[in-house]
């Protein structure tokens, strides 16, 4: 490997479609684009092979693992084939490493890789909250478990940064003290074109002055389903108002067994899809519990759709005011019913909105601009190495 190569730790990958996941992606491209050979580093959940390059010219290198919680939660395998692998990366002469996300045991093979090249890594965290599995007894285990694994990881020399404001404050939580951020971004000119230009209202059948709220991401309780299906069942009387939700998850029989007339679910779909899916809404809504920086979110404002989001991590960046979106105080079916409602209302306020935050999103938040972000941190990591 070159002096120019970027190494980028993510725990999951494509095909999968998180935000992590999609952070990851878009960044390795843009460091494609300016030059550098991105190398991304992740775990082989799905059985692919053990290395790929893609059409953008991102090299991806998949350690084998056990695949916990459906998936969501891989723990390397060190087996022969891992050795292997692993031992090519060592062999390396790299400008960076960047290691998404804290808690993971793929963080732990990151920060031993970049010791073993002597290179400060950059983690970037993605959280604003503990993570979630919708049982009270599960999500004290889970915190334990975070709070541990942060200790692990805190043992080790590496510059971190939040994806958002909201994420650098949470570090503190661990003791940790943030370098600054390494927000999402998007290319929302480029995700418009991405469009699969499908006609979502068409398909469905749906009445030519119908007011459409997308929602997309998993179908789990720390991203609002429950409460943006009691919106849903609180606005059956109003004949106009129709949601569409896009994702798959752990609720997904939840979502579909209160059969509402007006919930609309659509299933996973593809980046190109989503875009389309976009086009056709008038308001976007998310009532999450945490968010480092909500990929839906930016690619809402891309197309200029109107947010109604809990304030999570990223809101304040992209929804300063409320000329630029609705921030619920709480995520209850009652506050989503009604500022849904009020954009319904004043569909004017309603297109307003949606331009000033499209606005936003293409004046400050390109992946171009992201890659050159990270770039530098992971020189003033280096530089930084006696203090950290």
């Amino acid at each position: 490997m070159d002096p120019k190569t970027v190494l980028i730790f993510s725990p999951l990958y494509a095909p999968s479609l998180g935000g992590v996941e999609q952070y990851s992606r878009h960044l390795a491209e843009a460091l494609v684009k300016q030059g550098y050979r991105a190398v991304v580093v992740t775990s082989n959940v799905s059985g692919l092979s053990p290395r790929e390059v893609e059409p953008s010219g991102v090299e991806v290198v998949r350690l084998p693992c056990r695949s916990l919680v459906g998936g969501r939660f891989p723990v390397p395998r060190k087996n022969a084939d891992y050795r292997t692998l692993f031992g090519e990366l060592m062999d390396a002469s790299v400008a960076g490493v960047v290691i998404n996300t804290r808690f993971y045991g793929h963080t732990l093979e990151g920060l031993r890789l970049a010791e073993a090249l002597d290179v400060v890594p950059v983690i970037i965290d993605h959280g604003s909250a503990h993570l979630t599995f919708g049982n009270s007894l599960l999500d004290v285990a889970v915190r334990a478990y975070e709070h541990g694994i942060t200790r692990r990881v805190k043992r080790h020399r590496a510059a971190f940064y939040g994806v958002s404001a909201a994420s650098c404050r949470w570090l503190t939580h661990f003791g940790i003290e943030a370098q600054g951020v390494l927000s999402n971004s998007i290319d929302a000119m480029a995700f418009r074109e991405r469009s699969s230009g499908r006609d979502f209202r068409a398909e469905l059948e749906l009445p030519p002055d119908a007011f459409v709220v997308v929602f997309t991401g998993r179908f789990t309780p720390e991203k609002g389903i429950r409460p943006l299906m009691g919106a849903a069942a609180r606005l059956l009387e109003e004949e106009d108002v129709f949601f569409l939700l896009a994702g798959d998850g752990p609720l997904a029989a939840e979502v579909s067994g209160r059969a509402l007339p007006n919930v609309k679910p659509v299933g996973r779909l593809d980046s190109s899809d989503i875009s389309a899916l976009m086009a056709c809404a008038d308001a976007f809504c998310l009532p999450t519990r945490s968010e480092g920086f909500s990929t839906s979110l930016l690619e809402c404002a891309a197309w200029g759709v109107a947010p109604v989001i809990t304030c999570v991590g990223g809101v304040e960046e992209l929804v300063p005011s409320d000329g630029y979106g609705i921030v619920l105080q709480e995520a209850s079916s009652e506050e989503v019913a009604s500022a849904l409602l009020s954009l319904r209302d004043d569909r004017a306020l309603c297109r307003k909105i949606g331009s000033n935050i499209r606005a936003r999103v293409e004046r400050g938040f390109s992946w171009a601009a992201a890659a050159g972000r990270t770039v530098l941190a992971c020189a003033e990591a280096q530089t930084r190495k006696g203090t950290l």
